[in-house]
């Protein structure tokens, strides 16, 4: 009966949806109401880092919703844990990077940072890369660049210019009609293609002299997944602007763009209140990003998922597999063919395992597992991914 309501209640995104029905959750382990225990293999698509119902976030929402819930919009009220989360992710970070607005969701994000992009420099053209992606919302749809996405939902923003990611043709596309440069450090939807760091530091250089606003796109690579807090410092490369998402709340929703106070100065004026959210910066999904960061910070989190990447490459590169690519625990597994991908995928759904793949990417598994998997759980993964591909042959 409930899949029956959930199909005839809920708007649908596929024809055909995994409809587990949950029970609970805990640690790496999601589980249905009829009994079945599922590995969770991609961290609700990059978001449980900690893993599921972690205690510290669970007892840091509790403690908030015995307080207060909503009480007024973003930007109005003093609200402590909003500061309190603020200071600590904002003394993590480059001194540029002094303040963060906070909003719902990663697109949330990508849109605050287009807005503030033109609204600083009084400039409208964007340059954003093929094979990214952003967000579905209008403006970061504007710059994804996968027709897949795109295409039903055109016209969208004029002035965006696409290049070529990892190219240095891109760079004829900057110009001092640019507003900014969005990209993904580590393409995710795209391939988990790393961006080189010869290159990185070109697009830097490039943005300097024409006065064009750095936007790094971090929703999936960020908190600790690559090995770093956050990817771009892998590279040494400083943006104007940081977005993030996903891993921020320990599974609640929350996102946020980091900048400068000087950039963020032109929020305030022509009009007042150019840019507003309502359920922006929750004091609920604050305390539990607060209280998520917290424990990223003091644990060894950031060198486990280094030794993810090892054990994972170490066990499947060169075994049936074309490439395993990627960094820390956000990585990806080129196959050989669409028909492949999907029959490992669905032989470790079979076994208790859920893993990264869509039709849009239908040669690639995207693996992000959460920070605390075990060694033998990692393990019984890839074995179990070997032995997907042995039985298909």
């Amino acid at each position: 009966m409930n899949k029956i309501l959930f199909k005839q209640l809920l708007a649908q995104t596929s024809d055909n949806p995994l409809a587990l029905e949950i029970s609970h959750s805990n640690g790496c382990y999601i589980y249905t109401t009829k009994g079945r225990r599922y590995l969770d293999f991609i961290s609700g698509i990059a978001v449980s880092s900690l893993g599921h119902n972690h205690p510290k976030v669970i007892k840091a929402l509790h403690d908030q919703i015995d307080k207060h819930l909503h009480v007024m919009v973003y930007g109005e009220f003093i609200q402590r844990p909003q500061i309190e989360f603020a200071s600590l992710l904002l003394s993590q970070l480059p001194e540029n990077l002094e303040q963060v607005y906070l909003v719902n969701s990663g697109t949330e994000a990508n849109e605050g940072a287009l807005k503030l992009a033109k609204k600083y420099t009084e400039r409208t053209k964007f340059v954003a890369f093929k094979d990214s992606y952003h967000g579905d919302t209008q403006g970061s749809l504007s710059v994804t660049g996968r027709d897949v996405y795109r295409d039903p939902y055109l016209p969208l923003l004029p002035n965006v210019d696409f290049g070529y990611f990892n190219s240095d043709d891109s760079l004829d596309l900057i110009d001092r009609e640019t507003a900014a440069v969005i990209l993904e450090p580590i393409q995710g939807e795209g391939g988990i293609i790393p961006a080189r760091k010869k290159w990185l530091e070109t697009i830097r250089k490039k943005c300097n002299e024409v006065g064009a606003l750095l936007i790094f796109d971090e929703i999936q690579s960020g908190f600790g997944r690559t090995g770093k807090l956050f990817a771009f410092e892998h590279y040494n490369v400083v943006p104007d602007i940081l977005c993030m998402a996903k891993a921020m709340g320990g599974g609640m929703p929350i996102g946020g763009f980091v900048s400068s106070q000087k950039i963020f100065q032109t929020f305030k004026y022509d009009p007042p209140l150019n840019h507003v959210t309502t359920f922006g910066g929750h004091p609920v999904s604050c305390a539990a990003a607060h209280a998520n960061l917290k424990e990223l910070l003091s644990g060894d989190y950031f060198l486990r998922a280094s030794k993810i990447e090892e054990i994972v490459k170490q066990r499947l590169q060169g075994k049936g597999i074309k490439e395993v690519r990627g960094m820390g625990a956000m990585l990806g597994l080129e196959l050989e063919s669409k028909e492949i991908t999907e029959y490992v995928v669905n032989h470790c759904f079979d076994q208790g395992i859920l893993l990264g793949w869509t039709l849009h990417s239908n040669t690639l598994v995207r693996l992000a597992p959460p920070l605390i998997i075990t060694d033998e759980e990692l393990v019984f993964v890839t074995n179990t991914i070997l032995e997907g591909l042995k039985s298909y042959n």
